[in-house]
């Protein structure tokens, strides 16, 4: 096992993208945090993840536009498991209008939990990481967040933010061999892309030179990738799984 015995925190871990990345880290002897803003689906999900692969899991209500909501789980899970080793910044939201109807509100929430979350569950976790002298964060980003889409100004400013914070945060962190890295989903099968119609599936896959939607264990799989000691000389680099819509 790749992971055997180490520690990663998933935010948004509760279902969908993040119970994938969780499972696949699970898989590999991982223990698991599971941080979401939904306490009884966290609490559900992290025990159907012990229970199947028999690791230890927490499970914490958490809003990671809050920094002392962010500290308080870093440091529950020292307290419970010692260290971590992990964590995916996968919590996300979308909010989506044309710029000229978008409001304030609209903005300002995605940009908070998107960009700020991330940047508030690293500046948590990075001083442990430091003086563990190792460690990995993984950010969740876009293919939106590298070619902008129409009406997600918002998400894809969030996104290409997230990718930047990646980078200066990979070149802070080197020192101490703790590697910062991002992957950027395409379209991917979900609860949201399964109510399309078929047609509408069809549009979108004819876009995508794979012609297919991909699949959450898809992202799961780089998560794991940069995970493990198998990307130990990666850092800062942005994997791009969108099927190759954006090259």
């Amino acid at each position: 096992m790749k992971l055997k015995d180490q520690v990663a925190i998933v935010t948004g871990g509760a279902q969908g993208i993040g119970k994938s990345i969780a499972e696949s880290l699970a898989r590999e002897g991982a223990r698991i945090v599971i941080c979401d803003v939904n306490e009884e689906l966290a609490q559900a999900t992290a025990k159907e993840i012990q229970t199947q692969f028999k690791v230890d899991t927490l499970a914490f209500k958490v809003n990671v536009t809050s920094f002392e909501d962010c500290d308080k789980m870093v440091n529950a899970a020292i307290d419970k498991f010692g260290q971590i080793d992990v964590l995916v910044n996968n919590a996300g939201i979308t909010k989506d209008n044309l710029v000229m109807r978008m409001s304030d509100a609209e903005w300002d929430a995605v940009l908070a939990v998107n960009l700020k979350g991330a940047f508030n569950c690293t500046k948590a976790v990075c001083r442990p990481m430091m003086k563990q002298r190792k460690g990995r964060i993984i950010n969740i980003c876009s293919i939106v967040g590298l070619m902008g889409n129409a009406g997600q100004a918002n998400y894809s400013a969030s996104k290409g933010g997230l990718i930047a914070m990646t980078k200066t945060c990979a070149r802070e962190f080197a020192s101490r061999n703790i590697l910062v890295n991002a992957v950027a989903p395409g379209f991917i099968r979900t609860a949201m892309t399964d109510k399309l119609t078929d047609e509408q599936k069809k549009k979108l896959s004819d876009l995508i030179p794979l012609t297919r939607l991909g699949e959450a264990q898809d992202v799961a799989n780089s998560v794991l990738f940069l995970s493990t000691e198998d990307s130990s000389y990666i850092t800062g680099h942005v994997i791009s799984v969108n099927g190759g819509m954006y090259m």
